[in-house]
């Protein structure tokens, strides 16, 4: 049934059949429950071909083709992927995943902070605002999205273990990078939003709708906390190695 509005964002197909399936050309693809879903640029592939991961498949789009590397570790082997960015593309790519055996995801990359957080700092979203289109065409439409809490619990255990400090937050989910106003920043850090990043709502509903668990780890990057004076820091790019470390061992201990 079709829950219709007056908005098209805000309606929801709830029970009939995608005329597209996400693995329709890939059903012989059979991949790792566990996927490392990285937002970490060369890194990624670096890490892959130092240690001797297979490349499973590679996705191709008109823009680039994505690789999907298979990790193989001492007790299972995990998956790898280097996302493109955007709720709508990333949602794509991991629905393909999803579908083709991974069930136990993790995404890491960088966020945007809207407090007084100092760059390289480790966030833990627990939930997130939904201020993008990708996540209404998986769960009817709700303002938040909660993180499910079995991946955040081995998230923080992994942190607490390497003695790394960190914090949970509320992360708020936009399309549009260059439409985070002054007002709208402003309004999110009074609703409770300390950062702003562009998949996490997305890749959350995308998860629940297909039934695997999703959680997300970030770290901060440029800051709106002062919104006359914009500041781009370093993008947290000294965090890009050491976060990819991080999702593989949270992965490693998630049982």
């Amino acid at each position: 049934m079709i829950i219709k509005n007056e908005i098209p964002i805000l309606e929801y197909d709830d029970s009939s059949v995608e005329v597209i399936a996400p693995d329709h050309d890939l059903q012989e693809l059979k991949l790792p429950e566990k996927c490392l879903f990285a937002f970490l640029g060369d890194v990624v592939h670096k890490y892959a071909e130092e240690n001797n991961a297979d490349v499973a498949e590679e996705l191709i789009t008109v823009s680039h083709n994505i690789k999907i590397y298979v990790l193989h570790e001492e007790k299972e082997d995990i998956c790898l992927v280097q996302s493109p960015i955007g709720s709508a593309a990333a949602t794509q790519v991991l629905d393909t995943l999803v579908n083709c055996g991974c069930k136990k995801v993790i995404a890491v990359g960088s966020c945007g902070v809207l407090a007084d957080i100092p760059e390289n700092a480790f966030l833990v979203p627990t939930k997130a605002l939904r201020a993008e289109g990708t996540s209404y065409h998986y769960l009817p439409a709700t303002r938040y999205i909660d993180i499910d809490t079995e991946p955040v619990t081995v998230i923080e255990n992994c942190f607490k273990k390497h003695e790394l400090p960190f914090v949970t937050c509320t992360t708020w989910t936009t399309d549009g990078f260059f439409r985070e106003t002054k007002d709208m920043v402003q309004y999110r850090l009074e609703e409770g939003c300390t950062v702003v990043e562009m998949e996490c709502a997305a890749l959350a509903a995308c998860s629940r709708k297909r039934k695997a668990l999703f959680g997300q780890f970030l770290f901060t990057a440029d800051s709106l906390a002062n919104v006359h004076d914009y500041d781009a820091r370093d993008f947290g790019i000294g965090s890009h190695e050491k976060a990819l470390r991080l999702g593989l061992d949270v992965l490693r201990d998630w049982k």
